[in-house]
């Protein structure tokens, strides 16, 4: 009998034994020859549930990789809790004009998190609400054959969002706890998300947390201001669920494991060889083709070769490292997952 794309993406990520891993991007893969192909594009398919699940699907369509996605960005959930944002171009994505929150430098930080709106209005709000119809329509269409994935953001990075960053980072050093705060309000939110679009028929939910990379909070910071956030809002959903953070994550992937998830996806910065060995089959693991290079800027011939380096090194689902630029070659993708399919 011949496994399905859904069920080798599925069996991959409960480390069961298998002929070859899949290949699928977990993290956004929404490229300029996605979008001539399929007919859908940015930026309305950001904000149309039946174009956005026409261009997620597109992955499986144009490509043949094993898994679908929605949504795009990581400005979906700030949207809805009051950032302004500009929704960019076709060859743009929707970046924040602005934060919800201003910042008191006489407090330190913010004033209480005590107006956000109730968890169903933020369900029902804008491209949240449209990632969650998208959801539905990729399970009716391509969720018998295709593993279907639903994209959100971390606790720590919507909080960033919402507060800005570099000021939330600053209270992490000075006032910790008042970050904590924060970041205890926001994950609410997160997890209602996600176990919206698993509820709505994603396999599996993908949360980035990219403002946890240790390029900006140092890892022994890790467990108190995003890890536990994360294990409320990601871990404890009932359904597959892969956590990824950019840039070095060597140093936390043990805590990143921590939060309960089925699985993490890393970047290309921890080598393959090191990020097998860390984790130890504490879950799967998923990358970790880098995505400038060779993904972006590299030839087919590259990308076939780190491909073949994280499936030789024991990765479990052989995936970009982090989000796919828009502009990646057709030739590349299409080398990602010949090099592993044959």
């Amino acid at each position: 009998m011949v496994m399905s794309c859904r069920d080798r993406v599925l069996a991959a990520i409960n480390q069961e034994t298998l002929d070859r891993p899949p290949v699928a991007v977990f993290t956004t893969c929404d490229t300029i020859g996605m979008m001539k192909a399929s007919g859908a594009s940015w930026p309305e398919a950001h904000s149309d549930p039946q174009k956005m699940a026409t261009l997620g699907c597109a992955q499986a369509d144009y490509f043949g990789l094993e898994s679908v996605r929605a949504g795009f960005c990581l400005t979906e959930e700030a949207e809805a809790l009051g950032c302004p944002i500009d929704m960019g171009t076709s060859h743009s994505s929707p970046m924040l004009k602005g934060h919800r929150n201003k910042y008191d430098p006489m407090k330190k930080i913010y004033d209480e998190p005590n107006d956000l709106p109730d968890i169903d209005v933020f369900l029902n709000t804008k491209r949240v609400k449209t990632t969650i119809e998208a959801m539905k329509i990729m399970k009716k269409t391509h969720g018998e054959k295709y593993c279907v994935v639903g994209g959100n953001t971390g606790p720590f990075t919507l909080c960033g969002h919402l507060l800005n960053t570099e000021n939330l980072v600053y209270s992490v050093w000075t006032d910790p706890k008042e970050a904590q705060k924060w970041v205890a309000a926001i994950a609410p939110y997160c997890k209602a998300f996600g176990q919206a679009l698993l509820d709505a028929g994603a396999d599996i939910v993908q949360m980035s947390e990219p403002s946890a990379s240790t390029d900006i909070l140092a890892p022994s910071d890790f467990p108190i201001q995003s890890g536990q956030f994360v294990k409320h809002a990601l871990g404890d959903l009932t359904g597959h669920t892969i956590l990824h953070i950019c840039g070095d994550s060597a140093p936390i992937i043990p805590f990143m494991f921590d939060t309960g998830v089925t699985g993490i996806s890393v970047e290309e910065k921890v080598p393959p060889e090191k990020a097998v060995k860390i984790a130890n089959k504490r879950g799967a693991l998923v990358g970790n083709v880098g995505c400038a290079m060779p993904l972006y800027k590299g030839t087919p011939q590259e990308v076939a070769k780190a491909a073949r380096a994280s499936r030789d090194a024991g990765f479990n689902v052989i995936s970009a490292g982090c989000g796919v630029p828009i502009g990646t070659p057709d030739d590349n993708i299409r080398a990602l997952v010949k090099a592993i399919t044959g």
